[in-house]
């Protein structure tokens, strides 16, 4: 019964589907004028789906911001006290300082990285070249959470005496050094937590740039050598200049994930020992401190910073689609 209702459900729901454009396509040819006709048939076709965005996107969208100017249970208006709230507060404006640093670092070291190992693995045979690139790319198969647990026994912390099961501390004790609660070092700690995130992105960004560096013509190459260029001035004046697109898009890629990130923080620290960022502190108003409107400000703080970046990702690709 339950594979019988399956094979319903698909059957029904697929040639419902094809059914409701038929019948769309239809009115369309018999009640439209001809000269109407051409620009009404894409709409019959992308109409359903852009009204499914605009419930289940810009709804939710134009309501977190009606809910940032109302209290902590979305009952009273409050004007602009959560705007206030998010401007003025030490907490927060560390958190958005935590947050410049992490779309700073983790995008530039995530793409380096990613473009050192595209390049080192392209002068490789191909079977280890794909062991290579394999291995840079098998994080990525891990959650956010799995890869906090695997590191966090990297930095676990013992009291001294004690076995030290934390990798960075069983090297550093070894050598002579004491016992580190790596996590609590606010100097650093926000660091070591990115480094989370570049071992997760490193292989998404290898991946494309290896595609885009493959694709770069050969002929360009070679007439660089023959004009006596060495090997990273080829890199540099040759390469890099027809795969910049590529390294702006992976870039911008990632600092979009970098903003949304929060599994690493609630995982390894809780937002504590100056740690939190601005995703994870809404979850902490949202959840912990029961504040609507608090929580509300904060996602259309974080709409207003990524619109730019996917403009500018939008208009790349335009220009990419111009150019061939």
């Amino acid at each position: 019964m339950k594979l019988l209702t399956a094979l319903l459900a698909i059957v029904l729901g697929v040639g419902g589907i094809v059914v409701f454009f038929w019948a769309l396509n239809g009115v369309v040819e018999r009640f439209l004028p001809e000269r109407w006709r051409e620009t009404a048939r894409p709409w019959v076709f992308i109409g359903p789906a852009v009204a499914i965005v605009g419930l289940y996107l810009l709804f939710p969208a134009v309501d977190t911001i009606r809910r940032s100017f109302l209290g902590a249970r979305s009952a009273d208006f409050v004007g602009l006290d959560n705007y206030e709230y998010l401007v003025t507060n030490p907490a927060v404006r560390s958190t958005i300082w935590n947050n410049v640093l992490w779309i700073v670092v983790v995008p530039i070291v995530s793409v380096a990285v990613g473009l050192a190992v595209a390049v080192l693995a392209d002068k490789l045979k191909p079977r280890w070249e794909n062991t290579a690139k394999s291995m840079i790319f098998l994080p990525m198969a891990i959650s956010f959470v799995g890869a906090s647990t695997i590191w966090g026994f990297v930095y676990a912390w013992r009291a001294q005496g004690q076995p030290q099961i934390g990798i960075l501390n069983a090297i550093w004790t070894g050598l002579g050094g004491q016992p580190v609660a790596w996590l609590n070092q606010q100097a650093y700690n926000d660091f070591l937590l990115m480094v989370i995130m570049i071992w997760l992105q490193a292989g998404f960004a290898m991946v494309l740039l290896s595609a885009a560096i493959k694709n770069v013509p050969g002929d360009t190459i070679e007439a660089a050598r023959i004009d006596g260029a060495t090997e990273v001035q080829v890199f540099w004046r040759v390469v890099v200049p027809q795969i910049k697109s590529t390294i702006v898009v992976v870039g911008t890629t990632i600092l979009i994930l970098v903003l949304k990130v929060f599994d690493i923080v609630l995982v390894m620290t809780g937002g504590n020992f100056g740690t939190d960022v601005v995703a994870h502190r809404f979850i902490t108003e949202l959840i912990n401190n029961r504040q609507n409107g608090r929580a509300a400000v904060i996602v259309v703080f974080l709409i207003v910073v990524t619109i730019p970046f996917m403009i500018s990702n939008i208009r790349r690709f335009r220009e990419q689609e111009a150019t061939r």
